[in-house]
Parts: C-alpha cells; structure tokens; sequence
C-alpha cells in the first residue's frame, strides 16, 4: 500500500507541472559508501561500499533554474558488524547486505557556468522497499520499508551527461538485531541506520 502512495504522489506532481516544464527520461547509476551506526558500544561497524542503478525522469521549469528528479532504483548495500572488543580475536563478525527498491524525488536547483553545462543543488525525500532476506543466523531483521533524505550537488554537460555527489541520511532505524545465541553479547533489541554517501552518474536521452 504504501509503494501505491509513492507512485501516487509522484503522478501528482507530474500532473500539477506547468505547460512550459521540460520533460527527460533517463539512466541513473552510482556507488554506495555506507556509514552503519548501531545503537550500542558492544557491537562495532565498518564502512562498505554498494551499488545503485534504475530509471529516472528530470523536469524542469524553463527559464527558471528550479525542477523536479524522480528515480525507481534497486539500491544494494553493504556493512559489517562485529560483537565484542575490536582487540579480541573471538568476536563474531558478520556482513549485512540491505538489498531495496528505492525512489527519491527530489527539487532542484541549477544555474549555468556556459552554454554547454550548469551545476545543480538538490534535495528532498526518499522511500525504501526492502527487496532482500533476513540475516537468520544472527537473528537481524530489516524494515519492510524506510525514509531517508537526500542532500546533494552535480553537473550536467551537454545537457545529458549529469554527474552528481550527495549524501543519504536515514529517517529512524533501518533494521534490527535481536538477541541470539551466536551473539551472546547482545542482551536487547540492537537498531541501526544505513548512511551513505553516494556518487552518481546518469544520462537523460
């Protein structure tokens, strides 16, 4: 029910745009470096790095510099945690691949450096699916789905090339570890939140 929401709001802010809007369809694709903080000093995490790629869609408000993106993204991450003192050589370590449908929307801001390219701020929401199974054996369960926000910058060339950067900010936990038997050190529910930095390329047609 709530993909059918997003894709509602989506299709309602299309329609709402102004006759002089500019339409482009288009490719995204980039890499994840995740930031995975958990909520607890016994268990500690480490950066890894993941993947993104789907359709998109660009409009923008002619002679104005404002605009809107929209993208369907299957969004792959990964971490690593591990139970115990970083110095002992008996923690249990384990890596988590978050595995998601994700669609941002985002408002944009562009202003021009010449005739052939124009450098662009954006921000705004992004809604996740998990797609992806359940670690078992440590007994970690994702979200069904989850909120984040996008802050970022690019640059487009020759009006089809953009190249972007920004940064992913996770809205509430992301998923959940509960205690088990192969983590002793874990007494309570655990939570943790996906950041990541992601950089992007796409093409607009």
């Amino acid at each position: 029910m709530k993909k059918v929401y997003v894709l509602m709001l989506a299709l309602a802010v299309v329609c709402c745009l102004p006759v002089t809007a500019q339409v482009k369809f288009g490719i995204k694709g980039g890499l994840d470096v995740t930031s995975m903080s958990m909520s607890s000093d016994v268990l500690n995490s480490e950066n890894r790095e993941g993947f993104y790629i789907g359709p998109t869609v660009k409009v923008s408000l002619l002679d104005t510099g404002f605009g809107v993106d929209a993208s369907a993204l299957y969004d792959q991450r990964s971490g690593k945690i591990k139970a115990g003192d970083d110095n002992s050589q008996t923690g249990v370590e384990e890596s988590l691949t978050q595995k998601q449908i994700a669609i941002p929307i985002n408002l944009r801001y562009a202003f021009g450096i010449g005739s052939m390219a124009n450098v662009f701020l954006f921000a705004g929401p992004q809604f996740g699916f998990n797609v992806g199974s359940d670690k078992d054996n440590i007994n970690w369960k994702w979200k069904d789905s989850n909120f984040s926000v996008n802050v970022g910058a690019g640059v487009t060339v020759l009006n089809h090339l953009q190249f972007n950067v920004n940064y992913n900010i996770a809205c509430g936990k992301t998923g959940e570890i509960k205690p088990s038997e192969v983590l002793p050190e874990v007494t309570k529910n655990m939570r943790a939140r996906y950041n990541a930095w992601q950089v992007g390329l796409a093409y607009y047609f």
